[in-house]
């Protein structure tokens, strides 16, 4: 027995010693190549934000969970073809990829959104300080370009003390830098066999003075995206194009953002059965191929910001409008919107002294504004070409039937806030902040006959959202904070509308979600290399919003309130820098559960929320070598149940990635080719749930193994810094 056991632990050590070299002969050759490589691995410094709505700040120094990521750093050879990648490694980020080009993924953050039947709802949405997030919370992400995106940041948990309606987390995205050149190109695009990707990013700076303006700068991006699509019916065609153009006019930054999303094509594949999912996983719902499922969307806006910063004191505001057309043919009928928005923003901070301690106040106000022509149509298309002229569909050959609905939708949010920030003794931060918002919807029934009558009505929303928290910063690179808030969500006006019943206007019983939340957490630098964090909170809420199909009415979806909830969490992330490469992960808990929710008869109390996962977690490694880089990921989630009841689970899984290339390196002419696997075990998985879905239609499923080949062709026109 001893023999053997040495011999197991001779074998263990020889394979451990190999293992051990091959690292070891990697990691030399990435720095022994010269000497400067050691130096180039600088030690770690706090990360910066600008998310919690004040000038740029350490994360140290601020009581919320925070993250930052700049593209590319630590994850190079990013697809930039959604939203998800850019998050990859944040804790109590939950990105449910459904992979349906007619939807977009669903976004939460510790479980605010995981309700979303399509965009991204509960948490608030910005670029470069422009909502996404419409006023009654609804979020499309679509139109959200990635290829011009320099970095994010997100706030983990409530912000509405700053954010106001549906900030149960903030994700805000904000745009490069131009090239410090004239003119900065790059060519890149990717093929995964199915899709295919291709973009044009350019950039630069002007001189020094051009017709008044100082320090002038421009990007522009445009992207087309192509293909059939991971799945059966899943065909999507897309353009994106974005543009800005900012300088100094008398010590006033000044920007000018404008953005056009055209997507023609984006078929819906729905969603499947559990025999679907165990047989065929790239099926697409029958019904949806006999309705012509899909979507259609043209989106536009333009955007103004403006910020000046002197002394003591900065001021900062925005402007923005636009517009949105959708055509989305689904099987219950087809929906057309009509849709325009505005809005804009000023903020204000000061810095004094009170009573000898320096003190920061920042306060401000946003209003927003959409306006939404919405029309319903009887779908005929599964009874063309043969079938005959009806009430229902009159037009010989047509797919877009009878009116079945006719309304405007007008909702607007006027939100004020104010924070305080004292630095008070023994290394302590103490904050306090509050916010009132009002959110007001109208609908205005154009559809009036006989037998239907007027279905116009009104609803004001409204709360105060406060917020106290404080830091005890035990190190320069070392801080404990604590935060008590609460937040509310209203319905958006599609929740609002669609009711169970099939009653039409606005909803008049269902309420907003209100949330109480007390979070702890720790943030840290260790080493010069290793940055470390963890929170944990709890967070009980009334009246959750609970969205359901309703049966008998294939597709439409309709919500109700839960009575109250409790979230229970931890999340917590590390990660590494060395001159090797990077290496780092994160894993999140959330127990989550009704207390009080009762459906008719039945008593849900003590159930998990439906879609989202007692445990996830992700890793991942990045090794560098002469301007070489080879980076593997992981993400795996415990089951997750699929409906109030937990009646139906979509079951654990774990799928790996792996990718390679040349990373950028400073040159005229650069060449990056990348080639990487996604899914390399081909795991059939459920990358999103729809819950409490009809007809046993729970499960979306998530791409299985695809190989994609992508380059990157870089250059500077002019001398760049």
């Amino acid at each position: 027995m001893k023999s053997r056991s040495a011999h197991i632990s001779a074998q263990v050590l020889r394979v451990t010693s190999r293992v051990a070299s091959a690292i070891a002969a990697f990691t030399l050759g990435a720095t022994s190549a010269s000497a400067q490589d050691s130096i180039r691995v600088q030690p770690l410094k706090p990360i910066s934000v600008t998310v919690t709505r004040d000038v740029a700040r350490s994360a140290l120094e601020l009581p919320f969970a925070l993250a930052r990521i700049t593209m590319d750093s630590l994850h190079p050879g990013l697809k930039r073809n959604s939203v998800g990648e850019l998050l990859l490694g944040i804790p109590g980020v939950q990105i449910a990829e459904r992979n349906n080009p007619s939807q977009d993924p669903r976004l939460a953050i510790r479980g605010f959104g995981a309700r979303s039947a399509f965009g991204v709802r509960g948490v608030r949405v910005l670029r470069d300080g422009i909502p996404l997030t419409l006023p009654d919370g609804q979020t499309p992400v679509d139109w959200l370009d990635l290829e011009s995106a320099g970095s994010v940041e997100v706030i983990r948990g409530t912000a509405a003390s700053l954010y106001g309606n549906a900030a149960g987390g903030v994700v805000s995205v904000r745009t490069s830098a131009p090239n410090r050149a004239p003119l900065a190109l790059t060519l890149r695009g990717w093929d995964g066999g199915n899709v295919q990707r291709r973009s044009l990013l350019a950039s630069g700076s002007g001189p020094e003075r051009v017709l008044g303006v100082e320090n002038f700068g421009y990007l522009v991006s445009a992207s087309r995206t192509d293909g059939q699509g991971p799945r059966e019916y899943s065909r999507q065609r897309a353009t994106n194009f974005f543009a800005r153009a900012l300088g100094t006019v008398q010590g006033a930054k000044i920007e000018l953002q404008g953005s056009n999303y055209d997507a023609p094509t984006g078929e819906n594949p729905g969603a499947l059965t559990a025999a679907e999912m165990t047989n065929r996983s790239r099926l697409a719902d029958s019904l949806n191929i006999t309705k012509k499922s899909r979507k259609a969307v043209e989106h536009k806006q333009i955007a103004l910001i403006a910020s000046r910063t002197g002394g003591a004191f900065d001021l900062s505001g925005t402007l923005f409008m636009g517009s949105r057309n959708l055509d989305n043919p689904q099987a219950f009928a087809i929906v057309a919107v009509d849709r325009h928005s505005y809005g804009g923003s000023l903020r204000a901070g000061t810095q004094t002294t009170l009573g000898g301690f320096p003190l920061r106040m920042t306060a401000g106000y946003d209003t927003q504004n959409q306006s939404d022509n919405r029309y319903n149509f009887e779908n005929c298309a599964d009874l063309l070409p043969t079938a005959p002229v009806s009430t229902k569909c009159p037009g010989l050959h047509e797919e877009r039937g009878a009116v079945r609905l006719n309304q405007r939708e007008e909702v607007s949010g006027d939100g004020a806030f104010a924070r305080y920030e004292m630095e008070i003794p023994r290394k302590l931060l103490g904050s306090v902040s509050v916010r009132y918002d009002r959110v007001n919807f109208r609908l205005t029934d154009h559809f009036i006959s006989g037998t239907n009558g007027d279905d116009s009505g009104e609803r004001s929303l409204d709360a105060f959202s406060p917020m106290a928290g404080l830091v005890w910063r035990v190190q320069p690179l070392f801080s404990l904070y604590a935060n008590v808030a609460s937040a509310f969500e209203t319905p958006t006006v599609t929740e609002l509308t669609n009711q169970a019943d099939g009653k039409l206007g606005l909803n008049q019983e269902l309420n907003p979600q209100r949330t109480k939340t007390v979070e702890v957490g720790a943030q840290a630098i260790v080493g010069a290399h290793v940055r470390f964090d963890v929170a944990t909170f709890l967070a009980n809420a009334s009246d959750e919003l609970v969205g359901f199909d309703v049966p008998g009415a294939v597709g439409r979806r309709a919500f109700r309130n839960a009575g109250k909830t409790r979230r229970e969490g931890l999340e917590t992330s590390v990660a590494y820098v060395g001159a090797w490469g990077e290496a780092g992960a994160a894993y999140t808990l959330s127990r989550f559960r009704f207390v009080n929710y009762v459906v008719g008869t039945a008593s849900y109390a003590g159930h998990m929320i439906p879609g989202v996962p007692v445990h996830q977690g992700q890793a991942y490694v990045t090794l560098r070598s002469h301007g070489w880089y080879v980076t593997a990921d992981a993400n795996a989630a415990s089951r997750v149940s699929a409906d109030d009841a937990m009646t139906t689970f979509a079951a654990a899984w774990t799928v790996f990635g792996i990718r390679a290339g040349r990373a950028p390196v400073a040159g005229r002419v650069v060449l990056e080719p990348m080639v990487g696997v996604d899914n390399a075990f081909d795991r059939v998985y459920t990358s999103s749930i729809v819950a409490n879905a009809t007809r046993g239609r729970f499960f979306e499923p998530g791409v299985g193994r695809r190989v994609y080949v992508g380059l990157r062709l870089g250059g500077v026109v002019g001398k760049g810094i």
